[in-house]
This record gives C-alpha cells, structure tokens and sequence, in this order.
C-alpha cells in the first residue's frame, strides 16, 4: 500500500522510549483487532512498519491510521501488510482546529447529520466523536 505520513508531535502517547515502540503499537492495534492476522511491527526513528494479513482493505487502512495517530509516529509503511484489492473508495483527511465530524460530514456529504457514519469509519482511533485532535488522519468514505 505504500508510505503515509502523520504528525510526529500528536497522537496518543504510548510509549516513552523508542527501545518500547514497536510492541506497545502491536498491542495497541491487536487490542482494537482491525482485522490483522500475523501482525508484525517494526519501529526505526519514527517509521513504523507493519506486516501480516488483512482480512479487508478497510482493516488495513485502518491498522496504517492506528499506528500512524501516535505520537512519536511519523510515517507507516504498509507494503509488507497483505490486503484484498480495496472495493470501498476512501479518502484521508487531516482534521484541523475548529474541526468537527459533523462539519467534516457536511463538507464530505452535504450533511452535517452523516457524522456517524465517519464516526464508525474511525472507531479504532477516535473513541469520543466530540474528542478529535487537530493533526490527527482519518478516513472518509466516500461510497
């Protein structure tokens, strides 16, 4: 799938010390179980690599966003991450200040009343959907 970027300085923060990263990140998406069998993480100076099998294309996007909306993360590289040919037509998006999902949904839909349905597209990395962070990347889907 490639490389996406994310901000560095923003995100959760799990881990203190780099020696730690790449098993708290493990834990992290293994808790939400996305959809990812045989997971492996690796974390080089901000970089995280992911590898293993996908159940769907939308388990892996979202694997790459939980792993990428973490502090100290700022860039995930999914290309030994195995997915299914994606069906659903999706586009990310980096909220910013002053955002909300509903204004997000109005601008993606033409209706601020959608917002759940990003909500739901995001469920692993945004747990409040009146808690969103400016810098954070979410999916949007768009079918």
């Amino acid at each position: 799938m490639g490389l996406f970027d994310f901000v560095k300085e923003i995100g959760q923060r799990l881990f203190n010390r780099d020696a730690e990263a790449a098993e708290k990140i493990k834990e992290h998406i293994e808790k939400a179980n996305p959809g990812i069998t045989d997971l492996g993480v690796d974390y080089t100076d901000g970089v995280v690599s992911l590898s293993g099998k996908a159940a769907s294309a939308e388990a892996m996007e979202k694997a790459v966003l939980m792993a990428g909306n973490v502090q100290g993360v700022s860039d995930v590289r999914a290309d030994s991450l195995q997915a299914p040919t994606v069906t659903e037509k999706v586009e990310y998006y980096v909220i910013k200040k002053g955002d909300t999902l509903s204004a997000i949904a109005k601008q993606f839909y033409g209706k601020a009343s959608d917002y759940p349905r990003i909500f739901e597209a995001n469920r692993e990395v945004i747990k409040d959907p009146d808690l969103i962070y400016p810098g954070q990347k979410i999916r949007i889907p768009l079918q």
